[in-house]
């Protein structure tokens, strides 16, 4: 599962064109705007579409394989096969194909339908899992290999649900029923609830501290409202509006200022593309539950309502929270070595180690 990156994250080299870039992306190419669009289509049960969707998204950090699946790059990670990833290009492509009725587009969704498929893993305790094969370190939480994340979970969901309208197989239907199971486990019990009171979270990060990472969650709420759209099982109905409860219990911790959002856990705040996001999944979620809280957030995170000196605020804040949070983490002295060997040092079995049986 794991392929090793042509590059070494190890040599000053690489440390450097990494961070030229991320100086680029988040200082000259800073920008209050972001191509994607909300699909009103996306939703009833007969549905192909899926709730987001663009023309103009940047794949910069892919790398497709012989079979033309994707694989995600990354500084700490190098080149892996995220879920999520396969899913989310699948799901863009499927939009392709409904707005311009390309048979290859249709195609390419179908290669990561089966990928999914192929790459499910059926655990004793009979949920259905697709977990990430390599280490991860996320801040200050280290995710040992395999862990699974509420945010893999619901975009594959979303997907293969998807797939089982086109195709039909009664198979992709069992894998997403199974999916919603480690909804209702805790992150210590090999799920991916958090409590917060009497509150429920789906986390993207098991391990890492609430309320976690917002769009994480809340895609993973998209997959189980598709899940019980097609099942019309009542425990996904209880699984997806408790989630919602606990979205709204919690976005005030998301809340800048009535501005903006942001991400994780008060780390620092979200660069443009992930508050578009966020504001484009509230406002998702607002139409298929009608609550109008999320309405509220929706409406105060508009860019449109900043001020000059607002952007200006905006902007200045996030550069000055994100840099904290590489300083407090120290991230220019982490490398890939450094990962595999604190992975390879954790004595403890990680409380989301699987219990595999592959399908």
């Amino acid at each position: 599962m794991l392929t090793r990156d042509a590059g070494n994250t190890d040599l000053p080299f690489e440390r450097l064109r990494y961070a030229l870039r991320a100086l680029r992306e988040e200082i000259f190419q800073f920008r209050f705007g972001y191509p994607l669009d909300i699909v009103p289509e996306a939703g009833p049960r007969e549905s192909l579409h899926y709730y987001l969707y663009s023309e103009k998204l940047s794949w910069s950090v892919m790398s497709l394989d012989p079979e033309g699946v994707p694989r995600a790059r990354g500084r700490l990670m190098g080149l892996v096969y995220k879920p999520a990833f396969i899913a989310w290009w699948g799901l863009v492509n499927l939009g392709h194909f409904l707005r311009h009725h390309d048979e290859a587009s249709k195609e390419i969704f179908l290669t990561q339908v089966k990928w999914l498929e192929a790459n499910a893993v059926l655990r004793a305790d009979g949920a259905v899992v697709w977990p990430n094969r390599f280490d991860c370190l996320q801040g200050a939480t280290l995710l040992k290999a395999p862990w699974i994340s509420a945010y893999d979970q619901g975009m594959v969901m979303s997907a293969l649900v998807r797939g089982y309208r086109i195709t039909a197989q009664p198979h992709l239907l069992q894998l997403v029923q199974g999916a919603t199971k480690v909804f209702g486990l805790d992150v210590q019990d090999a799920g991916v609830r958090i409590s917060v009171g009497s509150r429920t979270l789906y986390t993207e990060l098991p391990g890492a501290p609430a309320p976690g990472i917002l769009d994480g969650f809340m895609t993973s709420l998209l997959g189980l409202y598709d899940v019980w759209m097609q099942t019309g099982d009542s425990e996904v109905r209880h699984l997806f509006t408790m989630g919602v409860e606990g979205l709204k219990y919690m976005l005030p911790r998301w809340d800048y200022r009535n501005k903006w959002s942001w991400y994780g856990s008060h780390a620092y705040l979200c660069p443009p593309p992930y508050h578009y996001l966020n504001r484009a999944l509230l406002t998702v979620l607002l139409r298929l539950t009608s609550e109008p809280s999320l309405g509220k957030y929706a409406e105060n995170w508009d860019p449109v309502r900043l001020t000059a000196l607002g952007r200006m605020e905006i902007f200045f804040g996030f550069v000055l929270t994100k840099n904290a949070c590489r300083i407090r983490h120290k991230t220019w002295s982490q490398s890939r070595t450094d990962v595999r060997m604190m992975a390879a040092c954790n004595p403890k079995t990680p409380i989301r180690q699987l219990d595999q049986s592959t399908n």
